[in-house]
């Protein structure tokens, strides 16, 4: 006969001495959990009746859905160990899932060896990273699809602002990929529609700001004067050129051969979509190419020279780690020019994206040919600079109220 209790993890304690409240199923000596979605501190436990202490805040509340959940708990193992004695605690927590377990972490690990198997060593990282610090969070070395409800995102998200700092974008992007965990899992048969928290968890976003140079601001940073064949003078070139090459993204301009380019035109595959791209370069880009056409260039060489020559680039660890040192490098180079050139907005390669988007629409490029210049994917990206760029015009004709 199974048993079913509920038990504060002492042994799932974390730094600030918190643990989660699991209901806990014996059935001939075998153990198993079943998570309640609560955690409380050690001090607030009442190990004697197996319940929040009274005087903690909401106890009452918690309390009362312990007990429905632990009774309904109780039914379920009884109505299936009516059915079949033989079931194991964890055919038993099966049938009461509704099908088995699907443990959560093995499953975002797969999905991330699937972007570093595709060479996204980038979003790699990045969804990496979240399910680590979701770790954290859970104390946890595993825990179920099922155990990850509305209360406990909502509680995660709290973690997230008080132990992380993050920003309300900032949990959104992590819980972007936390669903598309669990719509993966769906459309692979894995779980059941039901156990999808994002049906009732809300995700929330904040407008953005997006820092662009208007057209004197470029003035200014290109008259900035730096002495020729530095670092400086190359990361400046490199920026300018974005800032007019169609708003290429940095990793895009670093990889940028000389194979790449006719004369006119540069033509490449973008990483971030992998779309193929041609663009006409104007005459301030094609000068400063013109600056980097060496004797001794090849076909092969990269015309900025900021990463090595000998870089594979079929290696996508190494260019994805030498593209981030460089990008690294070229921003603090940005930073110290636009000091120079008293620009007081924050600086970072990827604004000369935004500064190319919004000249272009302000010079009458039609806004389907910015999006496809940029490689967006949805015109709806490119509709944020539309916006932006009508902002600026509401602007401006605030000068017939003076």
């Amino acid at each position: 006969m199974a048993t079913v209790a509920i038990v504060f993890r002492k042994d799932k304690l974390n730094s600030d001495d918190f643990a989660p409240i699991h209901f806990r199923i014996i059935k001939n000596r075998k153990i198993s959990y079943i998570s309640s979605t609560l955690m409380v501190h050690k001090d607030q436990w009442d190990s004697k009746k197996s319940r929040i202490k009274k005087g903690v805040k909401n106890s009452g509340r918690m309390n009362a859905f312990l007990t429905h959940k632990f009774a309904e708990l109780q039914d379920k193992v009884l109505d299936q160990e009516t059915m079949n004695k033989g079931l194991t605690t964890r055919q038993l927590k099966q049938h009461i899932y509704g099908m088995e377990p699907l443990d959560f972490y093995s499953f975002a690990k797969q999905a991330c060896e699937g972007y570093l198997r595709a060479g996204q060593i980038g979003s790699y990282d990045k969804n990496r990273a979240i399910i680590e610090k979701m770790k954290t969070f859970t104390d946890q070395k595993d825990i179920f699809f099922q155990d990850i409800t509305p209360d406990f995102l909502y509680k995660y998200e709290a973690y997230c602002i008080k132990a992380w700092q993050n920003k309300t974008n900032t949990i959104h992007k992590d819980m972007k990929f936390i669903r598309k965990l669990f719509n993966d899992a769906y459309r692979m048969g894995k779980i059941e529609h039901s156990h999808i928290p994002f049906n009732k968890y809300q995700m929330k976003t904040e407008k953005t700001h997006r820092t662009f140079f208007t057209a004197n601001e470029i003035t200014k940073f290109e008259k900035v004067a730096v002495t020729p064949g530095t670092r400086l003078d190359l990361h400046k070139d490199m920026f300018i050129f974005a800032c007019y090459a169609g708003g290429l993204r940095v990793s895009d301009v670093l990889k940028l051969k000389w194979e790449n380019f006719d004369g006119v035109h540069v033509s490449i595959s973008i990483h971030k979509t992998k779309t193929q791209l041609s663009v006409l370069l104007p005459k301030k880009a094609l000068e400063i190419i013109a600056k980097y056409k060496t004797e001794d260039v090849t076909p092969n060489h990269f015309i900025f020279p900021q990463l090595d020559h000998d870089l594979k680039l079929d290696d996508p660890i190494a260019v994805d780690l030498e593209i981030s040192r460089s990008t690294a490098y070229i921003n603090k180079n940005l930073k110290i020019l636009a000091k120079a050139a008293k620009i007081t907005k924050p600086v970072s390669f990827h604004i000369s994206r935004h500064t190319w988007a919004t000249q272009a629409l302000q010079r009458g490029i039609s806004i389907d040919k910015v999006s496809k210049l940029m490689g967006h994917a949805d015109i709806s990206e490119t509709q944020i600079y539309a916006k932006i760029v009508n902002e600026e015009l509401d602007k401006a004709m605030h000068a017939f109220d003076d």
